[in-house]
């Protein structure tokens, strides 16, 4: 970083933000295996959030490489870049004071605790969508492991590509188990736990989420 640029400090502070939303910030990051689950819970969770009158905001692995990570391809080089460059930009929107939420595959724990090292203490929730492989691969909406095992993609990650499980984060969701209901009420009453949801926030009905 060049010797002439300095922080700018604002008037408006992370903490005025986040009272005047009347709420919590928080970067919720959601790692596991492609088709584990993260984007279904991630965009289940935005949407309850918002509908109980949270500001949130989602940031999903496959939109932001469209744009702000366009330039970026799977070496573990540029998956790392990619990782940072998403964390600064969780972090400037939980400064805004949203809730939110990043599903990334994120393979590498290092990469994270980037991110983690970024966010203010306390605000960053790391959520393992922990579903085996096998199931994964019956999953595979988008057809994604057959052609890695074809050798069509190269550096898939739980093909030929290591992902690194984490060690101990905030919150472990069995998503080879769980329903998607059961997933997102876990959710809430670890977030409720936290102080992140206020008392009268609702669970999921699971009939209507089956």
């Amino acid at each position: 970083m060049a010797d002439n640029v300095v922080w700018h400090h604002h008037a408006v502070e992370r903490t005025v933000r986040a009272e005047k939303k009347g709420q919590q910030p928080a970067v919720i990051w959601f790692t596991g295996l492609s088709a584990s689950g993260k984007s279904t819970l991630a965009g289940a969770l935005e949407q309850i959030l918002t509908e109980q009158g949270y500001h949130t905001y989602l940031l999903d692995g496959d939109n932001v490489r469209h744009g702000l990570c366009r330039d970026l391809g799977f070496s573990d080089a540029d998956r790392k870049e990619n990782i940072r460059r998403v964390g600064e930009v969780a972090n400037l929107m939980a400064d805004a004071g949203l809730i939110v939420m990043a599903a990334f595959i994120s393979p590498f724990r290092a990469d994270r605790q980037v991110v983690r090292d970024i966010v203010p203490d306390g605000q960053f929730i790391e959520v393992f969508v922990d579903a085996s492989l096998e199931v994964c691969r019956q999953r595979d909406p988008k057809g994604l492991y057959a052609r890695a095992e074809r050798g069509e993609i190269k550096q898939f990650t739980g093909i030929d590509s290591p992902y690194e499980a984490p060690e101990q984060p905030e919150l472990h969701v069995d998503a080879g188990r769980l329903s998607v209901a059961e997933s997102i009420n876990q959710l809430l009453e670890y977030l409720h736990s936290r102080g992140l949801l206020k008392a009268g926030y609702r669970l999921v009905d699971m009939e209507v989420m089956a």
